[in-house]
């Protein structure tokens, strides 16, 4: 979105620095954040490499105590040369140590990467608490990586930003069922289609409920259509899991980028304000003390075409039961990739393992050496 912004700021400032900076001024109060670092804050400069940390989150905001856990994690690395931008998804359940955060009283252990927004975000801690106990996690994970910035991605936000620029266009490379929208056979009214244990996991179809299934093939997406195919890992064909999941969710960034920068949204001035206005309500972003005005104009040349997807473990599971709970474990291969990263080699290192790009959606994806649980 900021790459978005850049542009259509640019475009329709029309080269005035006076209007830029009225419109910055005003989309910036509505986006940026200070903190949400840590001790995994980089210095306040993004002249060479830049790191931000992507959270999706699911935050109960009707029911606070039962606070909010970060349901996708994602790494975007920036090169020094500002030329392309590579995001690397981890895995939820990756197993990992957690620091402690005094702040809140959690006093540090190992868990799954996704508690550690949870730990961070209870006893007051909230949002920006939650991301710099997640920064300090994914910082540690990946040998002492620091981050420029991140940005908190509320995924119901979202629907409306889609909604704003008029949907997208994806190819679905799995068939995939939804467990989250349906409707009934009967009377026609949507729903929840299925029955779930205690631990969230879909069991029996309800009676006269059918599914929202989303078939293989490249189509338009409506906004409630994206987000909820983007949400799914329970019932996809493959059983590939949360690297399905996590694979949808880069393939829609991609395409959502790649409409929002399409001539029928920067050529449109309402539509650029509903745009603008949507993402406010879609992203947090935590700035490091940098400026949003600097931000966009340095990166606002690279385009959709210049982004990058990644996967870790080749998309496979790497599952181990530990005292009872089943965690995620990063390969050797996913390792070295985290320390390219923070080392400003990631070119190089995608370069040798071509393998780690992500299917981008033009053919069905293929299956997991293991099957998910």
């Amino acid at each position: 979105m900021l790459l978005l912004s850049g542009a259509v700021l640019i475009l329709i400032s029309g080269g005035s620095l006076i209007v830029g900076k009225v419109m910055l001024d005003h989309y910036s109060g509505q986006i940026v954040h200070d903190g949400g670092l840590g001790d995994a804050a980089a210095g306040a400069s993004i002249d060479g490499p830049i790191n931000l940390l992507l959270v999706g989150i699911d935050e109960r905001v009707d029911n606070p105590a039962m606070g909010a856990r970060a349901d996708s994690i994602i790494i975007a690395h920036v090169p020094a040369s500002h030329d392309a931008v590579f995001l690397t998804s981890i895995p939820r359940d990756t197993r990992v140590r957690i620091p402690k955060s005094p702040t809140t009283k959690y006093p540090g252990g190992t868990d799954k990467i996704n508690a550690a927004f949870q730990f961070g975000y209870q006893n007051g801690g909230g949002r920006t608490g939650g991301l710099a106990l997640l920064a300090e996690t994914v910082s540690g994970l990946a040998g002492g990586l620091k981050l420029n910035g991140a940005a908190i991605v509320n995924f119901d936000g979202f629907r409306g930003l889609v909604k704003a620029i008029g949907g997208v266009h994806m190819c679905v490379d799995e068939r995939t069922i939804s467990i989250h929208t349906g409707w009934n056979t009967k009377t026609g009214e949507e729903g929840v289609p299925y029955y779930f244990n205690a631990d969230g996991i879909p069991t029996g179809l309800k009676p006269n409920m059918r599914p929202q299934v989303y078939e293989v093939g490249c189509r338009d997406f409506a906004a409630w259509e994206a987000l909820d195919y983007v949400r799914q890992r329970d019932k996809l064909a493959n059983n590939d899991g949360d690297y399905g999941r996590q694979r949808h969710q880069q393939q829609f960034i991609k395409a959502m980028l790649t409409k929002a920068t399409s001539a029928g949204v920067i050529t449109n001035p309402i539509k650029i304000n509903e745009v603008l206005d949507s993402v406010g309500q879609a992203v947090s972003f935590y700035n490091n003390n940098v400026s949003l005005a600097n931000w966009l104009f340095t990166l606002k040349g690279i385009k959709p075409d210049d982004m990058v997807t990644l996967k870790v473990n080749n998309g496979q599971f790497h599952s181990q039961t530990i005292n009872g709970q089943s965690f995620e474990i990063l390969d050797d291969t996913a390792m070295a990739l985290l320390t390219a990263i923070a080392q400003d080699r990631v070119g190089a290192f995608v370069a040798e393992h071509p393998d780690m790009i992500s299917n981008d959606a033009a053919q069905p994806a293929g299956r997991p050496s293991t099957q998910a649980r």
